[in-house]
């Protein structure tokens, strides 16, 4: 497949979990101040996780090119970007500020056992399966999070969130810098790779990538889910 071929195919896959039953509830759900902060948390362990996750991406990957464009995600991710001076987890930081938490609060909580078991699989997905499955694993969840692709059904993951904030917390968007920097910042990374999935992701590699993103998916439908049922326990 080009890169427009993989573009719609992954955008499929990524526009049918969003319209899934888990996500739709994920947003149902009122928002309170205790349910927000659950929230914000476990998305810093999601954030944190990742960090080791594209590593076992860039070490199983041979090719220089696609290192390279994992140490320029990586860069922005943790050490500074057009969007902050210190990283994305400072983001998520300065939003549970907004909350009344902490920096240790937020930085040293506990995993829902749903976010604990995703964390695991992805960690595992990244780890053992191809670097191709382990990209595009990591890929597909950042697209999750692209207005370009998910304008027609409300929006990507943080645009969205961030109007239910508005609506249930009153805040603005200078509260939630974590959604306003990832619903921008993260269409940039959904476009990073798709040449390298053209270049590399050929033959019966094409079905596994697919195959991958879909796994990929279900988890990220799990985690977010988790996060919803333990939001609506504390409202």
């Amino acid at each position: 497949m080009n890169q427009k071929e993989w573009r719609r195919e992954l955008g499929e896959v990524v526009r049918a979990a969003m319209r899934s039953e888990e996500i739709e509830h994920y947003f149902k759900v009122k928002i309170t101040k205790p349910g927000a902060q659950v929230l914000i948390t476990q998305l810093g362990l999601f954030i944190h996780h990742r960090r080791d996750c594209w590593s076992h991406v860039s070490g199983n990957c041979p090719h220089m090119s696609v290192k390279q464009k994992i140490l320029q995600h990586e860069y922005g991710e943790v050490i500074k970007d057009n969007y902050t001076e210190h990283g994305h987890m400072e983001l998520i930081v300065r939003q549970g500020k907004a909350l009344g938490l902490t920096p240790e609060q937020v930085l040293n909580v506990a995993p829902l056992p749903s976010t604990m078991a995703t964390l695991y699989a992805w960690a595992w997905m990244t780890r053992e399966k191809s670097w191709l499955e382990g990209l595009v694993s990591l890929s597909v969840t950042e697209w999750a999070n692209d207005d370009r692709l998910l304008g027609d059904i409300g929006g990507g993951l943080s645009s969205r969130m961030a109007k239910r904030w508005m609506d249930d917390l009153g805040f603005g968007w200078e509260q939630m810098p974590n959604f306003k920097v990832h619903s921008e910042a993260d269409e940039e990374h959904s476009d990073m790779f798709l040449g390298d999935l053209e270049q590399f992701a050929t033959g019966e590699k094409e079905a596994l990538v697919v195959q991958t993103a879909k796994e990929s998916m279900e988890l990220l439908k799990i985690f977010r889910y988790g996060i919803a049922k333990e939001m609506e326990r504390l409202s």
